[in-house]
Parts: structure tokens; C-alpha cells; sequence
């Protein structure tokens, strides 16, 4: 793929200076967050305008954003990584947990996922994205990767915690156990798209699991 920008003006970019960066500086950052934030507008206008994911080339993106396409390759290797940062972007960051309480720290993760749920419900562009995204596997995939996985992992080393701690059953699969905690607020945001996301669910569900989980006394 080429990374030539297609007669743009050899003029520096606003925000950019990638060609001053010390050895070592990560590219794009902080400095480019201007760049950065133009590019993902341009991305959001142009799904919001109802321009499949498939015609959105990094030509037409750099087009809309007002830079050249070498300041894009600079921060993302296509289009799939920028996507995946974009949707990174329009989500809430990652919860924080506090390790005190595993049950706590469970209800505080399936919160987040419940508010998730209802943010995808609620916004057209998110709707969109993700409808379009899953037809196409590549991209499916980096994102499962860099944003589903590293939240499932908070899943399961919390319920590893609960059983190390005594408050999960020590025999149970961790897998198992993360399915069931998670499994109510999947099936309602994904195969029960009109069920209810209220808020307490998170609690309701944590409570109602750990307590078929509990060590036996």
C-alpha cells in the first residue's frame, strides 16, 4: 500500500511534527491530538452521512479531515486499526477496580458492560458501526482483540480473585463462572435488543450468581 499523499503540499501539517521527534518520542502523541480528534470527526461525518464502512478509503478520510494521507499512515497502519481506535474513542474508558471487594468489583464491571449496552442502543452512529463492522471479519477481529478481550481478562482474573479470597467456589471452570455473570447483560443487549437495561441490574445479577457460588459449607 502506498504511503504517499497524492500531491499534497510539502508544507507541515498543523498539529503534526512527527519529522522534529526526538528518537523515541511515540509518534502522534501527545502533539497530534488535534490531528487525531480531526480525523476521527471526519470518520464520524462520514459514516454519519451513510457512507459504508467499505468506501471508506483513508483518501476520502484525510480529504474530510483537511490533512494529508502520510499524517494517517503515521498513526495507523489502515484503516482497520484507525477504526478500532475510533470506537475505543467513543467508548468509556476501561473501569477502574478497587481489588477490596470481589463482589463489588464484579458489579462495577458488569455495570460497565450494561452501560455499554445502552449507549449502542441509544446512539445511532455506534449502531451503525458495529452492525457494518461484524460483516467484515478482519476488522471483527482487531477489535475483539484489542478492546473485547483486555476487558474479558478483567472478568476473569476478578472471579479468580473471588475463589483465591474463598467468596467463589474454588472447583468451578473460571470461564464458566465469567459466562454466567456476563451472559444476562450479552443476551439483552445482543439477542434481546428490546429487553430492559435498567440500572441495578449489574447488582441483581452478581448477587443472584454469587450466591449459587458460594463455597459450601
Amino acid at each position: 500500500m502506498s504511503r504517499q499523499d497524492g500531491g499534497t503540499p510539502a508544507a507541515p501539517e498543523p498539529h503534526d511534527g512527527a519529522a522534529g521527534a526526538a528518537p523515541g518520542t511515540r509518534r502522534g502523541r501527545p502533539r497530534s491530538e488535534g490531528v487525531e480528534r480531526a480525523v476521527f470527526d471526519a470518520v464520524v461525518l462520514l459514516l454519519g452521512e451513510g457512507l459504508p464502512l467499505a468506501e471508506l478509503s483513508i483518501e476520502r478520510i484525510a480529504r474530510t479531515a483537511g490533512v494529508g494521507k502520510a499524517t494517517i499512515y503515521r498513526r495507523w497502519a489502515g484503516k482497520e486499526e484507525l477504526f478500532v481506535d475510533l470506537l475505543r474513542s467513543l467508548e468509556a474508558p476501561d473501569p477502574v477496580l478497587s481489588g477490596a471487594s470481589v463482589r463489588d468489583d464484579l458489579v462495577v464491571l458488569l455495570e460497565s458492560l450494561r452501560e455499554r449496552g445502552v449507549a449502542k442502543r441509544t446512539s445511532g452512529l455506534l449502531h451503525n458501526v458495529f452492525a457494518q463492522m461484524q460483516l467484515y471479519p478482519k476488522l471483527w477481529n482487531v477489535y475483539h482483540l484489542t478492546v473485547i478481550e483486555p476487558r474479558r481478562r478483567l472478568g476473569l482474573d476478578t472471579v479468580r480473585r473471588g475463589m483465591e479470597r474463598g467468596e467463589i467456589r474454588a472447583d468451578l471452570d473460571v470461564e464458566f463462572v465469567n459466562d454466567l455473570l456476563t451472559g444476562p447483560l450479552l443476551l439483552r443487549t445482543v439477542l434481546r435488543p428490546g429487553a430492559s437495561l435498567e440500572p441495578g441490574l449489574a447488582e441483581r445479577v452478581v448477587d443472584t450468581v454469587l450466591e449459587g457460588l458460594r463455597p459450601r459449607g
